[in-house]
């Protein structure tokens, strides 16, 4: 059969698809379980534009399916990300096609008597499209699930490193948990920035929900005590329990010139 021949049955098979798209569909909510039968509706308009890709794919080039496939990938993503939805429903969802859609072509290619090589050839190209379809549905999901923890990571980050105006004077940056690099810059970066627009003259560092104070921790905070006093903040340090002073004691860290307290309230009664 030639190239004529060839685009007369591929037009015919994507015709035969987009003809039965709506009982596809229904189909597909058949074979969808309960699990998600609240989505259904939400998911309509998503399953007829992965059917009119699917279809016409099958009578144009890869290279065009495969474009289109790429802003759909983006396009799922986003559908399942605001419906708050895991991507096993997108897989299953081209899954699924795959195989009603395989059925129409298997169909179709024994109504016009196709050879093997030209069914080999026909439904080749279609499981190509379809596993394109899984990549770019995989890697829209995975970067769009890092951008999101990428985002809260960083807000989290900002929230953990609080600075609190109690008076006019005096600003108070309540710690917890563990100080990692990232965490210890962003306290230098919040102290500076937030000491020097709030205008203080004393900065409160609270340790109380710090469980370790490491050679790095002990560091980088007297880093930010240095570089407060260098823009005009007196800093005092207030938590220190006696396992912590005993650590920086043998770590050889000099504190002489640096207000220490056992814990905040007793930091706060120089202000009162």
């Amino acid at each position: 059969m030639n190239d004529q021949g060839k685009r007369t049955y591929t037009k015919a098979i994507c015709d035969k698809v987009l003809s039965q798209k709506q009982e596809l569909i229904v189909q597909k909510d058949n074979l969808r379980s309960t699990q998600y039968s609240n989505i259904e509706s939400k998911l309509h308009s998503w399953r007829e534009n992965i059917i009119d890709i699917y279809a016409k794919s099958i009578e144009s080039d890869l290279d065009m399916a495969f474009e289109q496939l790429q802003v759909w990938g983006s396009e799922a993503v986003d559908t399942l990300v605001n419906f708050n939805l895991p991507l096993e429903v997108a897989l299953d969802e081209v899954r699924d096609y795959r195989n009603l859609i395989g059925q129409i072509i298997k169909e179709e290619a024994s109504a016009f008597n196709l050879t093997f090589d030209q069914f080999y050839n026909l439904i080749s190209d279609f499981d190509a499209v379809v596993d394109r379809a899984v990549h770019w549905l995989s890697l829209s999901y995975t970067r769009r699930f890092f951008t999101q923890i990428n985002a809260a990571e960083a807000t989290a980050l900002e929230l953990s490193i609080p600075v609190i105006k109690i008076t006019n004077q005096v600003g108070i940056i309540p710690l917890i948990g563990d100080i990692d690099t990232e965490r210890a810059q962003e306290l230098m970066d919040k102290a500076l920035s937030r000491g020097s627009e709030l205008s203080l003259e004393y900065v409160v560092i609270d340790l109380s929900g710090v469980p370790i104070i490491d050679t790095m921790v002990a560091d980088r905070i007297f880093k930010v005590v240095d570089a407060l006093s260098l823009i005009g903040v007196e800093t005092i340090l207030s938590g220190i329990r006696p396992e912590i002073a005993q650590t920086m004691t043998h770590l050889g860290i000099d504190s002489s010139n640096i207000t220490v307290t056992s814990s905040l309230h007793i930091a706060l009664k120089k202000f009162v």
